[in-house]
């Protein structure tokens, strides 16, 4: 029961050598207590400036994306935006909040009945409003928490200076934009100085990301490094190197912390790491999606079809929050014609490039594991199709529930449930307890039946067990907002991570969150750009690039809004 275990590709480029990671250590280990001691001010100053660095190097970074993974024109869209727009945003959020005093405005607070207090962090402000209308992200607290921010800035402002620290980030694979933001949040909100090892498979970003970040990197506070297992492990345990955060998978989480696979049981049984500093970490989820039984007109059913599809390939499926389980009641009249629909918009999506290592050899073990399995387009050489697998038994510990695929499959789960009152039990269970993993899952609920049911609906929300909650909405989107926290439910212990501890993101400094929630409207418009068919990506995630670049109510209007439209 585990997210894969991903083989390591050839190097795409140059390892670097011990000698030159030793080097950038010690200027990193001297540079930790300035950047401790350096003043919001400067702070404000360095993330502009990154700013400018970002924009520059975005047509090279997504030139080298799209051939890394095959990427067409009207497909670069996938890269833009969730490599240079969402670091570019992350930047623009934490530039924002500190010239704000690291406490910017809240748009709302509640505490709830049930001891829960909501915050809301997005939208905030008009422009993002107008942008994302219908949207609400709330950041959850632990019950008795209060909505307090910038912690780490008040303490400064109090005179309190922590000793400064060499943080490690091991960048994952799949998504250009987690190996900066990682970065920034540890920079930003833990205080520490940085030194980034690229992944394998994406190395060939590490100089746009070095050139993203120049102004860091020639300020002495961030480094990069490429290489692969060696490297990362001579990081790892490196005397100068005080933290460690990794997004990938949790196998290679247990292989840094408990050592090799042979030593793992005797060591997780007398709680004996081999690493013992600490360690945060997003290793992935098998996301269900659960469908809540209602009356959807036709074009509501086309309209999620397209909606579920996009959530299954985009990055051709290669996300920790893709879409991998679909969830419908036995007692949901409409129930065949949506997944009709569902298998309908997911042959007519492009065949995407199997670019990440191990996806034929997982596609495989999932066809051998299900025979039932319909691949809905031709195969063919470097091409997992998209394949559904239907009938898959709700039981704990069934295959396709407990090993994440991280390709181009989605399955699909009935539950026995007559209605939807029977189904949000069911479904909150099935989620809870047998999909597993904790990052990520996914509500569709049509507003007639959440107005006929508030508070089941609302329970239900509240009992899932996961990091990011989508409701009407791809969890990626949380991750892409910048604002919410990206991260597992609290509570894995380190010898059964799961899908690990700690968030990233975070840009308005919320002190303590929990886990988050984002609600959209059931039928978002204009499309969304992760719908699957959409028309015209790549010049809408062009116009997204240049708003967050210089955020202003013209290229709102004249960039943004006409592009959407067009989708």
């Amino acid at each position: 029961m585990a997210s894969p275990a991903f083989p390591e590709p050839p190097p795409l480029q140059p390892p670097t050598t011990f000698a030159h990671a030793e080097a950038l250590l010690d200027g990193l280990h001297a540079r930790k207590d300035s950047w401790v001691k350096t003043p919001i001010s400067e702070r404000i100053r360095l993330l502009r400036a990154c700013m400018e660095t970002t924009y520059a190097v975005g047509p090279a970074w997504v030139a080298d994306a799209c051939r890394a993974k095959g990427l067409t024109e009207e497909q670069a869209g996938e890269e833009w935006v969730a490599g240079v727009m969402v670091t570019l945003r992350n930047l623009r959020m934490l530039a924002e909040s500190l010239e704000q005093g690291a406490a910017p405005k809240l748009p709302k607070v509640e505490r709830r009945a049930d001891g829960w207090t909501t915050v809301k962090v997005f939208p905030n402000g008009l422009l993002e409003n107008l942008m994302y209308t219908g949207f609400q992200g709330e950041i959850w607290l632990e019950p008795g928490k209060e909505p307090t921010q910038g912690k780490l800035y008040r303490d400064k402002a109090a005179g309190h200076f922590e000793p400064g620290k060499v943080a490690l980030v091991l960048g994952a694979g799949n998504v250009a934009s987690i190996g900066p933001t990682d970065a920034l949040y540890k920079l930003f909100l833990d205080d520490e100085v940085v030194i980034v090892k690229t992944n394998p498979v994406n190395a060939y970003l590490g100089p746009h990301w070095e050139r993203a970040m120049q102004p860091l990197v020639d300020a002495g506070f961030m480094a990069f490094v490429s290489g692969g297992a060696e490297i990362g492990g001579f990081l790892c345990h490196h005397s100068k190197v005080d933290s460690v955060h990794i997004t990938g998978s949790d196998r290679t989480h247990d292989a840094i912390v408990w050592g090799p696979p042979a030593e793992q049981a005797r060591r997780k049984a007398a709680n004996d790491p081999v690493l013992k500093k600490p360690i945060t970490s997003e290793l992935g989820c098998v996301t269900p999606v659960l469908v809540v039984p209602g009356d959807w007109s036709e074009s509501d059913l086309d309209f999620q079809a397209r909606h579920v599809a996009g959530m299954v390939g985009n990055n051709g499926s290669f996300n920790c929050n893709a879409a991998k389980v679909i969830v419908t009641a036995s007692g949901w009249k409409q129930r065949e014609s949506f997944l009709n629909k569902l298998q309908a918009a997911l042959a007519a999506m492009p065949p995407r490039r199997a670019y990440y290592p191990g996806a034929m050899d997982r596609y495989r073990a999932f066809l051998d594991h299900y025979p039932q399995a319909k691949p809905l387009i031709p195969a063919a050489a470097e091409v997992v199709p998209w394949t559904w697998i239907p009938n898959v038994k709700p039981e704990a510990g069934e295959y396709a529930l407990t090993n994440e695929a991280f390709c181009g499959v989605l399955s699909e789960v009935t539950l026995q449930a007559a209605d939807a009152t029977a189904f949000l039990k069911e479904g909150v269970r099935f989620a809870n307890e047998d999909c597993w993993g904790s990052l990520s899952c996914c509500m569709l609920v049509h507003p007639k039946t959440e107005k006929q049911l508030p508070k089941e609906v609302d329970q239900a929300i509240a009992s899932l067990r996961f990091g990011g909650i989508g409701v009407n909405v791809w969890p990626g989107v949380i991750f892409g907002s910048c604002s919410l926290t990206w991260g597992a439910y609290p509570g894995h212990p380190l010898e059964d991570i799961r899908s690990g501890v700690g968030t990233v993101h975070n840009t308005m400094l919320i002190d303590e969150p929990h886990h988050c929630v984002l609600r959209a409207p059931f039928r978002i418009a204009p499309p969304p750009l992760w719908s699957a068919g959409h028309k015209n990506l790549t010049p809408l995630t062009k116009a997204l690039v240049e708003f967050e670049h210089d955020a202003g109510l013209w290229k709102l209007v004249t960039g943004v809004l006409p592009q959407a439209f067009r989708g």
